[in-house]
């Protein structure tokens, strides 16, 4: 038997199928049926699911997290109505690069929390106040937030912060200095630490 028969397309029906797919993109955005659109970003603490809704961006996953997983709770929770279009997503994945280029130490892009509420939103609030290079503890979080006995729950609000990198997260440390648990991996908090500190200085 050939084994071309087990060819799925050929380079020509692959840019077709890239075509369509940028029509439909268009298309499902001009006629409001795109309520969430993703994109996938390569990056040096690897690869970041991007998922934005009109309002801004809604999450930023890591690949540990499971990317198709992620998706599919976004699905579930906020609309069935997704679709791989990477455009509405340039300004989010072009500002991410530069903060890894050392570029960039604030991030402008509007953003969608509905994802958190409660006591957890209100942790997810005041990390985007943690300057860039600075270290916040779990305490002094929890402090802030209101709720000085609450360190705990602030390590979850953290681990459950929907956009990881543009809200930082990683910049809430334990008492003792130590970098503590992070959603993306200690290796990849380690490397954001690293990556401003380098610059911050």
């Amino acid at each position: 038997m050939s084994a071309s028969i087990f060819s799925t397309s050929s380079p020509d029906e692959g840019a077709t199928l890239t075509r369509l797919h940028s029509r439909l993109e268009r298309s499902a955005d001009a006629d409001g049926l795109l309520d969430i659109a993703y994109r996938t970003l390569e990056t040096p603490v690897g690869s970041l699911l991007l998922a934005a809704t009109e309002v801004g961006l809604l999450r930023v996953a890591y690949a540990v997290e499971d990317h198709t997983a992620v998706l599919a709770m976004l699905a579930e929770t906020v609309s069935p109505r997704i679709l791989r279009a990477p455009a509405r997503l340039d300004d989010a994945a072009h500002q991410i690069d530069e903060y890894f280029a050392r570029r960039r130490r604030f991030f402008e892009l509007p953003v969608d929390l509905r994802l958190t509420d409660g006591f957890r939103r209100s942790v997810v609030e005041h990390l985007r106040d943690i300057g860039y290079g600075r270290h916040e503890s779990y305490a002094a979080v929890a402090a802030a937030v209101g709720n000085p006995g609450a360190v705990r729950a602030v390590g979850t609000a953290c681990a459950h912060n929907p956009l990881p990198v543009v809200i930082p997260c990683h910049r809430v440390v334990r008492s003792d200095g130590s970098i503590g648990q992070y959603v993306g991996g200690a290796a990849a908090k380690s490397a954001l630490l690293d990556l401003e500190a380098a610059w911050a200085s």
